[in-house]
């Protein structure tokens, strides 16, 4: 899928597999021992796909090749239907959070109390002030 379109631009099928190589991660060392070439061979394949594909970095390089790799469009599909199944497994056992002054299994406690200072249990501040 992504050496069509990269054959598409006008790429050779050395620079193609480059491409693909560096917009899966490798570095030049990695991609030069993988197609048993040097790395000055690889840095030369990157300058003219640059050219070619008419970008400025290997940053842009890969931006443009991301839409391009079946893997992409698989995650992408594979987090929503686990998003979903999710929350189809949730939706059984909602808990809602209480708001405002709602009391949760006990007395309602009110945090500032001005009438009993020197409690030792007041939230007033530091040092009582």
């Amino acid at each position: 899928m992504l050496r069509d379109a990269l054959l598409q631009k006008g790429l050779s099928n050395r620079e193609a597999e480059v491409a693909e190589l560096v917009s899966k991660g490798l570095s030049n060392k990695e991609v030069a021992n993988q197609l048993f070439v040097t790395e000055k061979t690889v840095k030369f394949h990157l300058t003219n796909i640059y050219k070619k594909m008419n970008v400025k970095s290997r940053a842009q390089l890969i931006v443009w090749c991301l839409p391009h790799l079946g893997f992409v469009e698989n995650d992408a599909r594979a987090a929503q239907s686990e998003i979903k199944s999710q929350a189809n497994a949730n939706s059984n056992n909602v808990t809602t959070m209480p708001v405002g002054n709602a009391t949760v299994g006990g007395a309602s406690i009110n945090p500032i109390s001005g009438d009993k200072q020197g409690s030792g249990n007041s939230d007033i501040g530091a040092f009582g002030i």
